[in-house]
């Protein structure tokens, strides 16, 4: 009898450990995930090369004829790809498709020129939920500050109920006070979007290379989560898909034997914020 009372809490406490792992370190699965993995990954198509990129860019990374490029490499980056639909603000419902990086959390507008949201990272990391999204979603409307009577106003709650949820906000690093005004804590925050990427690149079958693959900082549940808990109640997920932004890595070496590397999206050729793509 003990034995097995030992057995089932054992298989607990591994339960809970592996929900935790997937949640709090997606990391962790995704590289479990890819040892066992033997298929093929989905990529959005590469539209330029890194010898494109070079001689377009030369004058800028080349400072002078001391300087010179080390040969470039080709790495992929993980996105969830979600077709969803919403209802518009004209009282109709739209459907679309939804890219979200799961390196720095933030949910892509535009193929195109890869504008981005800003703040979604922040808060899928802080663990925001569904109530302190509606205090979040409403700054954002408002530009980004507003005082305690208009978002109790607007919000049509119980004034300790606020206060629960304006605590919990402010706990998590979400907003900040200032008198009697709460603003959003993310500098030139972009939140209040349209739940659809403007998606212009067809997808394509790319060969399974694991050493070319990146690991994710986020997870597919965590991404879903947050998207449902921002987007609101009408706001549903009809299928998700793991996909991959081809990401050339372009190295200058110095003349004093430094490196200076940059990333550039293949599909559109324009430079990346390194921020995100550092491992």
């Amino acid at each position: 009898m003990l034995r097995i009372i030992s057995s089932v809490i054992g298989l607990l406490i591994l339960s809970y450990g592996v929900y935790w792992a997937n949640n709090k370190h997606p990391e962790y699965r995704t590289k479990v995930l890819d040892v066992i993995n033997s298929g093929n990954f989905h990529t959005l198509e590469a539209r330029f090369t890194p010898a494109q990129l070079m001689e377009m860019h030369r004058k800028d990374l080349l400072k002078s004829d001391k300087h010179k490029f080390l040969e470039p490499s080709l790495k992929f980056f993980p996105y969830l790809l979600m077709e969803v639909k919403y209802s518009t603000l004209g009282d109709h419902t739209g459907e679309g498709i939804i890219l979200w990086d799961l390196t720095d959390g933030e949910m892509v507008l535009n193929t195109q020129d890869w504008e981005k949201t800003h703040g979604f990272g922040d808060c899928i990391t802080a663990g925001t939920e569904r109530y302190e999204f509606k205090i979040i979603n409403l700054l954002s409307q408002r530009g980004g500050s507003i005082d305690r009577d208009g978002l109790s106003k607007c919000l049509q709650i119980d004034s300790k109920i606020l206060d629960l949820w304006l605590e919990s906000c402010h706990k998590k690093k979400l907003i900040v006070q200032s008198g009697n005004n709460y603003r959003l804590h993310f500098q030139n925050p972009k939140l209040h979007v349209i739940p659809e990427t403007q998606l212009h690149d067809r997808l394509v079958t790319k060969a399974f290379k694991h050493e070319e693959r990146s690991s994710k900082r986020f997870s597919t549940h965590q991404i879903k989560k947050a998207a449902e808990a921002a987007f609101g109640n009408d706001f549903a997920i009809r299928s998700t898909m793991d996909v991959f932004l081809p990401v050339y890595s372009i190295t200058v070496q110095n003349p004093d034997g430094s490196l200076h590397t940059s990333y550039w999206n293949a599909l559109n050729g324009k430079m990346l914020a390194q921020g995100s793509y550092i491992h």
